[in-house]
């Protein structure tokens, strides 16, 4: 099982990365499931034809307090398993508390044991890497960080702090940066920036991710563009991140 927490700044587009890597690990025919761990419970949208799932946490504010699996959950496009943490009230608790409380209630679930999948995606929240925010780091629920960012400055600036807080975490056996997914915002010499900041890092660019209307067109459709588009010269930048992906687990399994 590949387990990949995704990082970045918010804004950056983590989300429709991990929704587009999603869908490609779907079409290739594998079990997936993506959990969205942001208040905004907007994660999963783009698989779920532009229809937002019920977060956990608001689940349980309602009065449902022991929910099942099927409470929490919905089977979007490619039959890849959605799960959105959700947050607090605006203003009250902490966000980082709600991936906690929903991480437990999976446990409780038993949800990989029941769904055996082989890809489990989190999308995390900005480039906050602490308390709950790190939960998908920690405790062996994720193997691997992506860490999405354009060339812009504040990204850059994000990518390292995220990258900095993982490498802390190294002793404990938690997740290891796998690399960078470069979302390009069209900034004066993008691709050099990030790939200095990748260099002096020691860190692989595993995808370059051109600016693409076909992406924004298909997300007004509420559909990722390997949904909308899977020939398109963008969906084979996100199949061919999978494969890439998919290739280094077999290879580690025989190892």
């Amino acid at each position: 099982m590949i387990k990949i927490a995704v990082y970045g700044k918010g804004g950056i587009g983590k989300s429709t990365m991990t929704a587009n890597l999603a869908a490609a690990f779907a079409v290739m025919g594998k079990r997936v499931i993506q959990i969205g761990c942001d208040p905004k419970a907007d994660s999963t949208i783009n698989l779920l034809g532009g229809k937002p799932l019920m977060p956990v946490m608001d689940l349980m504010r309602e009065g449902n307090e022991n929910p099942s699996l099927k409470d929490i959950s919905r089977v979007g496009f490619g039959g890849i398993i959605c799960i959105e943490t959700g947050g607090p009230t605006p203003g009250l608790g902490c966000a980082g508390r709600g991936i906690i409380a929903t991480f437990n209630l999976l446990e409780d679930l038993r949800l990989f044991e029941t769904c055996r999948p082989d890809v489990v995606l989190y999308d995390v929240l900005g480039d906050v890497v602490c308390g709950g925010f790190a939960a998908p780091i920690r405790e062996g629920y994720a193997d691997h960080v992506l860490i999405v960012t354009s060339g812009e400055k504040m990204a850059l600036y994000a990518a390292n702090n995220i990258y900095t807080a993982v490498r802390n975490f190294e002793d404990r056996s938690y997740a290891k940066v796998r690399g960078i997914i470069l979302n390009r915002r069209n900034v004066p010499d993008e691709e050099g920036k990030v790939r200095s900041f990748a260099e002096k890092n020691s860190l692989a660019i595993v995808a370059d991710i051109p600016r693409s209307d076909e992406i924004t067109e298909f997300e007004d459709e509420g559909k990722t563009v390997i949904e909308g588009a899977p020939d398109s010269a963008i969906s084979r930048k996100f199949f061919g991140l999978a494969e890439e992906l998919l290739q280094e687990e077999e290879d580690a399994r025989y190892e």
